[in-house]
């Protein structure tokens, strides 16, 4: 097994400090980034989709409950079982209160029947809201097909406006799993990140199971 190199406190601290200067550029990179998508223009969204939650059938409004702000992860249609990919994003998503502290809510959205999906969120133990996306267009709306993603809304009243959109490394980032991992010497341990030779690599996705199958055969 390879190791980092073991030097001194004072060199350690000094490639530290060269990293952290780095560090901030990126955070204050970030918050541009944020400073623009606060400025992103929105467009008119067709309210009149329906999906079936825990309460029954509901508009696009009811998913906001009441708040300004919604945000939606589009969770990937099941085939055989739900995503292995989308399941640990859900995992990664904690208290929701901090959330409606500022008026916004978080939900999920799949392609699916609220029978299975109902059964599915019980068995992961997730109290997010997810609803069933009735009549397969919501996702096509959004521009998915099949995929997964993630979509934030404003309501003006009845009025539904969609302001952003992300998929693939722009949903990943948001994981607290992978952001963590990314702190440590070994990182996400995935043959595409660029890491020192001899570290521990696997191929993306085998590693990945449902939290309830890990330790599996």
């Amino acid at each position: 097994m390879h190791f980092p190199p073991v030097v001194e406190a004072a060199d350690w601290q000094a490639e530290l400090d060269r990293l952290r200067v780095r560090e901030k550029e990126a955070t204050r990179a970030l918050d541009a980034l944020a400073a623009a998508r606060r400025r992103l223009p929105m467009v008119r969204f067709d309210g009149g989709h329906r999906f079936e939650g825990e309460h029954g059938e509901v508009g696009l409004a009811d998913l906001f409950e009441g708040r300004r702000q919604l945000v939606v992860y589009h969770f990937m249609p099941p085939g055989e079982d739900f995503c292995v990919g989308c399941s640990g994003f859900a995992d990664n998503i904690g208290r929701l209160e901090h959330l409606h502290a500022r008026d916004t809510t978080l939900a999920l959205v799949t392609a699916t029947d609220f029978p299975r999906l109902a059964a599915y969120r019980a068995r992961m133990g997730w109290t997010v809201p997810w609803y069933a996306a009735l009549g397969g267009g919501f996702d096509a709306a959004c521009g998915l097909d099949g995929g997964f993603g993630l979509s934030v809304f404003l309501r003006d009243g009845d009025a539904v406006y969609r302001s952003y959109f992300t998929a693939a490394r722009g949903v990943d980032r948001l994981r607290m799993d992978f952001n963590l991992l990314d702190l440590t010497p070994f990182g996400r341990q995935e043959r595409w990140e660029d890491s020192p030779g001899g570290w521990p690599q696997t191929e993306p996705y085998r590693w990945w199971r449902r939290h309830d199958e890990y330790g599996r055969g």
